[in-house]
């Protein structure tokens, strides 16, 4: 009876845990933004005006006009020196450019760079990562002309290694990067769609070429 009662409140727990979390996340942002620039609005109308949600809407709004300025020539020179800038100051380079470079990456899935491979390592192990680098002529010394630079993130938890393996070892695997970061951060509790293939010469070619993709 006890196990039965624990097992229903585990099934529970495990549904509505992730939905709290998701729903507080979501929250969070929401008020970090509206208290944010709702400072902004209380700037330029008496505070009896102000209503809750005002500064959601102009954060909105804000994001909005940033993205259509975006598509001008003007705004991207300035924008350009501002982020020039920011990468010339020490501690704001590191966060900025580490930031923008990690969200760049996974915003557009047709990029060439964090491309879903399994890493083979000694005892028929695999490993599920993400190439990140291919070529090494800027950084002499860190890895070989035939090896590949791997993040494998770690499962449960933000973090991962940076591996820098030999391309023989390296085999594409056919998964999005959301799909692959999902599988990994739950240990394979998500369901994915395709197994992941062995190193070798399958009948398509899957080797990583230069910007770490399959050839045409």
């Amino acid at each position: 009876m006890l196990k039965t009662i624990g097992k229903i409140f585990l099934t529970g727990l495990l549904t509505v845990l992730p939905i709290i979390v998701t729903l507080y996340f979501t929250v969070w942002m929401l008020t970090v933004l509206e208290r944010f620039f709702g400072k902004q609005v209380l700037f330029v109308i008496p505070d009896e005006w102000y209503r809750t949600g005002m500064g959601l809407l102009v954060a909105i709004a804000v994001v909005f006009a940033i993205g259509l300025l975006m598509h001008g020539y003007v705004f991207r020179r300035l924008f350009g020196w501002m982020e020039w800038v920011m990468l010339e100051i020490p501690l704001v380079r590191s966060v900025y450019s580490a930031m923008r470079d990690l969200l760049g990456m996974f915003a557009d899935d047709k990029q060439t760079a964090m491309q879903v491979v399994a890493v083979s390592l000694p005892g028929s192990v695999r490993l599920l990562g993400f190439v990140t680098r291919t070529e090494f002529e800027d950084l002499p010394g860190i890895a070989g002309a035939d090896e590949v630079a791997v993040y494998l993130p770690m499962s449960y938890q933000v973090g991962g290694y940076t591996v820098f393996v030999p391309k023989s070892a390296v085999a594409p695997v056919d998964m999005s990067r959301e799909d692959a970061m999902k599988f990994i951060l739950t240990a394979g509790l998500k369901n994915a769609s395709p197994a992941i293939e062995p190193p070798g010469e399958p009948a398509h070619s899957t080797k990583i070429g230069r910007a770490g993709r399959r050839p045409s």
